[in-house]
């Protein structure tokens, strides 16, 4: 094999190998550590009050806790499942061969066209949840920041880019006929769907049920040292995941950027 997919390959056994590891790790920790734990802060009784309470179990009665915005968070979760979904169908459809690796376009199509058939994931979810969450009857508002949460910065940030493009003449810019085209996909299919989704999820009956009992009461988190605020615990848990695909995301910048072509699809499954 020639050297750099060598180095692919390598990357890829180590990115594989790697996340085993730390899933391993993590189930192992689950299994025996906080099993137990559950199991006790899921009964009715206060005897788990007068033990003493270390670490996260400070707080386990508020996790479950709604949040102040439920709007916002039910919003979030119905966008993200939605990206979920279409980029689950792009790795099947990549897997099974429809996209041709020297065209681009197909790839970029068919996530426009599939962002927009599973409108109605985003919508659903979003919705129920926001019922669950005693929301009440503002599910209109809810559906309508579920549509334009992801794109409303997406087509700020494409105008921005694509202004751009046009004022250095590239020809990576699009033509107003294939933004109209796109903005009326959205208008005559995403939100359509996405309001239908939205009545399926505020009509159905299901409940939330925390797998532990929430305290009346909000608990006062403790200080904390300073390796445990924000922005150290997001470098720390970052460091692994972004050391095992390192090299399999300089392949997709440089697909991406143009100058190479990124052929395996299956890997990123």
């Amino acid at each position: 094999l020639p050297q750099h997919l060598e180095i692919h390959w390598f990357s890829i056994i180590n990115s594989c190998v790697t996340v085993l590891l730390l899933t391993g790790f993590l189930a192992t920790i689950l299994m025996r550590v906080l099993k137990n734990d559950f199991i006790k802060y899921s009964r009715d009784d206060d005897t788990s009050d007068e033990q003493e309470e270390t670490g996260w179990k400070y707080i386990h009665g508020d996790v479950f806790r709604f949040p102040p915005c439920i709007n916002l968070f039910c919003a979030v979760i119905g966008t993200g499942t939605q990206l979920f979904a279409m980029v689950l169908c792009v790795f099947v459809l990549a897997l099974v061969g429809v996209f041709y690796p020297y065209n681009r376009g197909s790839l970029l199509t068919a996530v426009i066209v599939l962002y927009a058939l599973t409108a109605g994931v985003a919508g659903y979810t979003s919705s129920s949840n926001y019922k669950q969450m005693g929301g009440g009857e503002n599910w209109v508002r809810n559906v309508l920041m579920t549509c334009s949460l992801f794109c409303g910065p997406m087509f700020v940030c494409f105008c921005f880019l694509n202004t751009v493009a046009i004022a250095y003449r590239s020809t990576a810019a699009l033509p107003f006929g294939t933004i109209v085209i796109i903005f009326l996909i959205w208008a005559l299919v995403t939100i359509p769907l996405t309001v239908l989704g939205g009545i399926a999820g505020k009509n159905t009956k299901q409940e939330f049920n925390a797998p532990c009992r929430t305290t009346k009461m909000p608990r006062e988190v403790p200080p904390m040292p300073w390796y445990r605020s924000a922005v150290p615990q997001m470098c720390m848990a970052g460091f692994l995941p972004f050391s095992a695909i390192y090299i399999e995301l300089y392949y997709i910048f440089a697909s991406v950027w143009g100058h190479k072509v990124y052929t395996i699809y299956s890997i990123l499954f």
